[in-house]
């Protein structure tokens, strides 16, 4: 019997036998003795709950069992589900992954894993916050990582450059970015000019996007139409960060030497990112010249050319360098700040003279440099705004133009603007510069050049 039955039962037992005793007591009105009363006063005391040392015992994960205590159960203690950990061992996941095809999209990969509408909407916002879905191409990588039970633990995108867009599911959704941690090489390597510079770069496996780099530093002075015959060696030295055996962002030129025969052109890149090189010539130093856009391509010359937002011919003053929205602009030369502002179709402008009769000019900016203003100094390679799309453009693009006395010259060929930044440079140090970097090149080739053991075998 249950002790409240019991307990019930002990006090109406109790209660008969006063009534049956006071219904049979013949001395009528005279007083119950003692012994009785203590008898129907008894009642069994309140029972007690089990001591608990923690109430961490009473909390059980989702799925496990819990065996009952020996002996009668009192009461049933109230269970809380612990939350899941989003954190989970990794023993305790399945993984799934696949590349991005030619046509496909996050929500057909996702189906692919076996993921429901909802799980998959859910992703697609997560992964959305964080990067621009449009942008997904072939060679993108998603991993989706599930629980053993059957739960979504975490999403994983690779992009581009290495680069990894987290996604973890659980209480809270958390999304990150990682960025992975390159290693940067340094590589040499040498190429014979038969037919063209850039055919020349891509026959020795030297990036390409360096024909740009040397027609910009040596396009006013070595005519490469007609000075390079044939036969002519170009040494490159350069700088590129790569995980494992992938190169990944652009590769950054450090020291290039063109030999001509009669004459060796050598120029030197910095490593502090200004894009400020010099250049010298039998050991002599030339001239100092910035690039306006550091690793832009060159997407209209100077000359007459079919607009392309008007369609008539005309004349092009300057060069356009495309590069991505924001990309940092360079003063080319050491001047002062004579015009900053909006000029028409030129958009943003910025525009600095270098002594009486010689201007750079800078258009279709998408910001100044915080703090710029007419009359300030500036030194080649200073920052002086970021690439943009103002005025008449038809995308991101910066157009350069050096005018001598009002009237444009061709940047890429012209040397008055060289000779300017010539005569205002001081390069105390550059023979030793110089030095430095022959010597890494000399040191890198013959690394390159050297068998490997295994080919030999």
């Amino acid at each position: 019997m249950k002790i409240r039955h019991w307990a019930m039962a002990v006090a109406m037992t109790g209660g008969f036998a006063v009534l049956t005793i006071a219904a049979s007591n013949p001395w009528g009105g005279l007083a119950t003795p003692k012994a009785l009363e203590t008898a129907a006063e008894w009642a069994p005391e309140p029972l007690k709950a089990p001591a608990v040392e923690s109430m961490d015992a009473l909390i059980l994960t989702e799925g496990s069992a819990i065996s009952p205590p020996a002996g009668p159960q009192l009461f049933a203690p109230a269970l809380t589900l612990a939350p899941e950990n989003i954190s989970s061992p990794a023993d305790l996941l399945t993984s799934w992954s696949s590349k991005v095809a030619t046509g496909g999209t996050l929500d057909s990969l996702l189906m692919e894993a076996g993921l429901i509408l909802a799980l998959r909407a859910e992703v697609a916002l997560a992964i959305g916050a964080e990067y621009d879905l449009r942008r997904l191409r072939p060679g993108h990588t998603l991993t989706v990582n599930s629980t053993l039970s059957g739960g979504l633990h975490s999403v994983m995108l690779g992009i581009d450059d290495g680069v990894v867009i987290a996604a973890e599911f659980g209480h809270q959704t958390v999304i990150r970015t990682l960025n992975p941690d390159p290693e940067i090489a340094t590589l040499a390597k040498e190429a014979v000019i038969e037919r063209s510079l850039f055919e020349a770069l891509e026959d020795a496996d030297i990036p390409a996007r360096f024909a740009v780099d040397l027609a910009q530093m040596l396009g006013g002075t070595v005519d490469f139409r007609r000075e390079l015959q044939g036969g002519e060696t170009l040494q490159v030295l350069w700088r590129e960060a790569r995980l494992g055996d992938r190169r990944i962002g652009q590769p950054e030129i450090t020291f290039a030497s063109l030999d001509l025969g009669d004459a060796l052109y050598e120029v030197v890149w910095p490593e502090d990112g200004t894009g400020q090189a010099t250049i010298y010539v039998n050991g002599e130093l030339l001239r100092v010249f910035a690039q306006p856009v550091d690793g832009a391509r060159v997407s209209s010359v100077f000359g007459q050319r079919r607009h392309p937002i008007y369609g008539n011919v005309r004349m092009h003053t300057g060069v356009d360098f495309a590069a991505p929205m924001g990309t940092p602009v360079h003063a080319t030369a050491p001047g002062q700040i004579s015009f900053v502002g909006w000029r028409g179709g030129y958009g943003r402008v910025v525009e600095i003279a270098h002594g009486a009769d010689t201007m750079t000019r800078y258009t279709h900016l998408s910001a100044y440099r915080d703090g710029l203003a007419v009359g300030q100094r500036v030194s080649a390679g200073d920052v002086i705004g970021n690439v943009g799309a103002s005025g008449t453009a038809t995308g991101p693009n910066m157009h350069y133009e050096v005018r001598i006395d009002g009237n444009p010259i061709d940047p890429l060929t012209d040397d008055r603007l060289a000779a300017v930044i010539a005569g205002e440079t001081h390069d105390p140090d550059g023979n030793l510069q110089l030095s430095d970097v022959r010597t890494l090149l000399a040191t890198t080739l013959s690394t390159e050049r050297k068998p490997d053991e295994n080919e030999r075998l």
